[in-house]
């Protein structure tokens, strides 16, 4: 792909427009009545009928064309919105997406069956001039019938708001849509062109009287300024109607009333229009009007390719590293000005590496939406009516985690839909809402964000979970186990507790991926329950993937770091710390936590320091103490991937590269809360809440 690919620019833009639709036709299905949806959808359809016909994309503006034909009787009040309706239209909408993204391998019967779906809901058998036909007499004639046939053409008047061109309107091309529509002759309004020394390039000063001929109707040429008409003052009338007298408008509208200003006439009511002196900035925000004088100029946005972000954050983290090293090497030298040096340096990064990391930065929301049409869909194929609530849209996630949270978030709203809504049946007889509620929430919680699937189904069965995690061998009878313990049962590669399989559950595959991505995420997963009031799936995972505050500490030789959103607080290990069943653990103000010596699981060489260190740490509500020599300190950790060699050492998320060159190893407690590696560790460590 090349640096500025038009078409690359289309395809971005056409799924976000794409996007817009489907959430406004979801929207539409909650309140059919809402004209505003409805407009927004049919502009959406408007523009990628426009922009795929202008970029060589000929099926995809042929498609949409007749989908906004069928749509625009919607538009017009002729034809309400029903649920078949919606489900059609999210279809044909799933139609333009596979156009746009993979044109060859499509049907395009799939694309007349859906059109022609379309057509049969709007109750039209014939096609549109038909529909139009029909409708003229009795809707258009008590109005005037002349002005949408206007054979002989139209007088129009054109006047833009100032600030149009900084808004990314072309006026230019807009009036080349007209030329298409019949033979124009254009006249430009001089009169409010100021002087060259104050001509502002960004601020439009002119006008346009236009005379078009040929058979162009009404609801044509508004088409043409469609997306501008809250910018402007557009003016119709017929040709052989009479010109009235120009009408001042306060604030851009469309009216029935022609602004014609013939150049004789223009000179002497200009003054009393606005002076003939520059504008001074006060008038100028005046004469924009409210609406958009709260708009500030630098809020505009630049579309920028995800790979540019990933190569400047690897600049970035290089540059940390380089600073470290920078620092480093200034503690060594008593020169006050390499001192002086490398600490600008170490503040300049740190707000370097925090800008960046905002850039990354995206609202969660964006991913929300996705799963209203996912609820929407599985709702009508199981036939139990859901309610889908979002909230803390606004709360932000690097573009990484947002990206690779998609997929567990769909089987975790499968589930909840498939194995927790109950049906409405059941629902009745339990004294609850025949619908069920479905809700997506996401908060910040320290450096962490906490996104969390909960539904008010039939909750967890423990014990049928247990029954068929035994059957299974995945736990021998008799042995006790804490709820939380049972629910990871759920997470087992094929564990599945449903009958009969279908195509939504029944073959255990999808909640063993929703384990492995959100570990791979160095994140964890929370479940609580209450029988017959539903579930809550909580996923806890950090803000970032790419660089982290760390806590630097020493076992043995070698130097490692720990994740500092997971430390909550660090204490002197005592002489004795062993219970009399061999059950490592300390009292922490009368609670008792178990510890890990990590010289015995690092398998440290040397003698032990004689002050060792325990490092209290948490996952999720557990917490456990981790015993190193030596703590030396904070450390802006750049995490680094490990190669595929070390894709089975799970004990570790990562490495980093320190100040002196040297690698050290990021430590990963959740994977060792969850005890796969700790072989040499005591065997207490998972069901600690017993000891205590």
């Amino acid at each position: 792909m090349t640096d500025h690919d038009p078409r690359e620019v289309f395809l971005a833009e056409a799924n976000e427009l794409l996007d817009r639709l489907e959430t406004t036709l979801l929207d539409l299905g909650d309140r059919p009545g809402d004209s505003a949806l409805i407009d927004t959808a049919f502009r959406a359809l408007h523009t990628i009928k426009g922009s795929g016909a202008m970029f060589g994309f000929d099926r995809v503006a042929a498609f949409t064309h007749d989908f906004e034909t069928a749509f625009d009787l919607v538009r017009r009040g002729e034809v309400p919105i029903s649920a078949d309706l919606v489900n059609v239209s999210l279809s044909a909408k799933d139609y333009i997406r596979t156009l746009i993204e993979d044109p060859e391998s499509t049907a395009p019967v799939i694309g007349e069956a859906i059109l022609a779906e379309l057509e049969r809901l709007v109750n039209r058998a014939s096609a549109q001039p038909q529909i139009a036909q029909e409708l003229e007499p009795q809707e258009l004639e008590p109005e005037a019938p002349s002005l949408d046939a206007a054979p002989e053409g139209w007088r129009i008047g054109i006047a833009f708001a100032p600030e149009v061109l900084r808004n990314g309107t072309n006026p230019l091309a807009l009036l080349d849509e007209l030329r298409d529509l019949g033979p124009c002759t254009v006249v430009p309004r001089l009169a409010d062109l100021p002087d060259l020394a104050a001509l502002d390039p960004e601020s439009l000063a002119l006008g346009w009287d236009v005379t078009l001929r040929g058979s162009a109707t009404r609801e044509a040429i508004e088409d043409v300024f469609l997306f501008v008409r809250d910018d402007m003052v557009l003016s119709l009338a017929p040709l052989d109607a009479p010109e009235p007298a120009p009408e001042p408008a306060p604030t851009p509208a469309i009216v029935a009333a022609p602004v014609p200003v013939p150049a004789p006439e223009r000179s002497a009511p200009a003054p009393a229009v606005k002076p003939a002196t520059p504008p001074a900035p006060k008038p100028e925000a005046e004469r924009r009007g409210p609406a958009r004088n709260s708009e500030p100029r630098g809020s505009s946005t630049m579309r920028v390719e995800a790979e540019r972000l990933d190569e400047l954050l690897d600049r970035v983290g290089e540059l940390v590293i380089a600073q470290a090293r920078l620092s480093q090497l200034a503690g060594l030298h008593a020169d006050g000005g390499l001192h002086t040096i490398a600490e600008e340096i170490e503040r300049l990064s740190a707000q370097l590496r925090d800008t960046t990391m905002s850039i990354r930065m995206v609202p969660i929301g964006a991913l929300f939406s996705r799963f209203r049409r996912l609820v929407h869909d599985l709702s009508g194929d199981l036939g139990k009516p859901v309610t889908f609530v979002t909230d803390g849209e606004e709360t932000e996630l690097d573009k990484t985690v947002i990206e690779r949270l998609a997929d567990p978030l769909v089987h975790l709203i499968r589930n909840a839909i498939d194995h927790g809504i109950e049906d409405p049946a059941h629902r009745a007889a339990s004294g609850k809402d025949a619908t069920g509620r479905i809700s997506l929430a996401a908060e910040h919680v320290g450096a962490q964000v906490l996104v969390t699937v909960r539904d008010d189904g039939a909750g967890l069965d423990v014990a049928r979970i247990r029954a068929k995690a035994e059957e299974r061998g995945l736990v021998a009878p008799g042995i006790p186990l804490t709820d939380q313990q049972v629910y990871q049962f759920l997470f087992a590669p094929g564990f599945s507790t449903a009958q009969q399989i279908s195509a939504l559950s029944g073959r255990g595959v999808g909640m063993d991926v929703v384990k492995k991505t959100i570990e791979a995420l160095r994140g964890s997963i929370d479940i609580t329950t209450e029988p017959g009031a539903g579930t809550a799936v909580v996923l806890r995972l950090p803000l970032t993937l790419a660089i982290i505050e760390g806590l630097l500490i020493r076992v043995g030789d070698g130097r490692y770091v720990l994740p500092l959103a997971a430390v909550e607080e660090c204490v002197e290990l005592p002489a004795s710390g062993r219970s009399e069943r061999g059950r490592d653990f300390l009292n922490i103000r009368g609670d008792l936590v178990p510890f890990l010596r990590l010289r015995s699981l690092f398998e440290a060489t040397g003698e032990p320091d004689p002050y060792q260190k325990v490092i209290i740490v948490s996952v999720g509500e557990a917490r456990f103490g981790l015993v190193a020599d030596q703590i030396l300190g904070n450390h802006q950790t750049v995490i680094k991937s490990l190669s595929k060699l070390h894709a089975d050492v799970t004990t570790f998320s990562g490495a980093t590269i320190l100040g002196d060159g040297t690698a050290a190893l990021i430590i990963d407690p959740a994977q060792l809360m969850a005890g796969g590696q700790i072989s040499a560790a005591p065997d207490g460590l998972r069901d600690y809440r017993e000891v205590a």
